[in-house]
């Protein structure tokens, strides 16, 4: 069976984020078939999108190497993204559907749980999962994609500080929900700003690969899994 190149695409990607391929690393594709169990088609293919994406760049007598963002690129993605969430949100306010709104609800009532009961340990995921869902609701192909992307370069860039009232940022979920609920385009865009300008301040930027942190590196080697993963 053929493994889809977006399978592969998916694996490469989640192991640059996290700090296996570190920056400015050799990404061959003989290896690279070797590690995630495919051929070096699909591998080929990966890199491709990769490149377009800004995760790998092609150097002369080097080939395909992780790309090394500077802090200027860094700083950008942020802007974007606080001039995007709002515009999602805002188009989610007039074209959510009904599902759209009963998964926000629940995983705000989830969220604000976790944060009364001081059990944070999975409210990032969850948190990744709200906006997930928000921009879906956007029933933008566009702008989903582009946030999509941002939120795989920006996890990749920063470490993001847990906030110290997580029940606040829950609350202003909670708003945002409200807004989307209502139909409220201007609402539901000025509130997303305020938490997206807030959230910002959170996030540190990442220097050196994971060796260089005292992170811990993944399994150097593992089969692709062919099943969609959720991002």
């Amino acid at each position: 069976m053929r493994i889809p190149a977006h399978s592969v695409c998916t694996a490469i990607r989640d192991d640059i984020v996290a700090g296996v391929h570190e920056r400015g690393s050799r990404l061959t594709e003989e290896l690279l078939a070797r590690r995630y169990g495919v051929s070096r088609v699909p591998v080929r293919e990966a890199l491709r999108t990769l490149e377009a994406e800004g995760f790998v760049v092609t150097r002369r007598h080097a080939g395909a190497c992780v790309a090394e963002p500077t802090e200027q690129e860094a700083a950008d993605l942020l802007e974007m993204r606080a001039l995007l969430e709002p515009l999602g949100a805002a188009r989610a306010a007039q074209r959510r559907t009904e599902a759209h709104l009963k998964v926000l609800r629940g995983l705000v009532r989830l969220g604000q749980e976790r944060a009364r009961r001081g059990t944070s340990d999975d409210l990032r995921s969850l948190g990744s999962w709200f906006h997930e869902t928000l921009a879906q609701a956007s029933g933008s192909p566009a702008l989903i994609a582009m946030l999509t992307q941002l939120r795989h370069k920006i996890a990749w860039m920063y470490a993001v500080e847990a906030p110290a009232d997580p029940g606040e940022s829950w609350a202003e979920h909670g708003a945002i929900v409200d807004a989307v609920a209502r139909g409220d385009s201007e609402r539901a865009r000025a509130v997303t700003a305020l938490h997206t300008e807030r959230s910002t301040a959170a996030h540190r930027l990442r220097l050196g690969g994971p060796r260089e942190r005292g992170e811990r590196v993944r399994n150097p080697q593992h089969a692709v899994n062919t099943a969609s993963p959720r991002h």
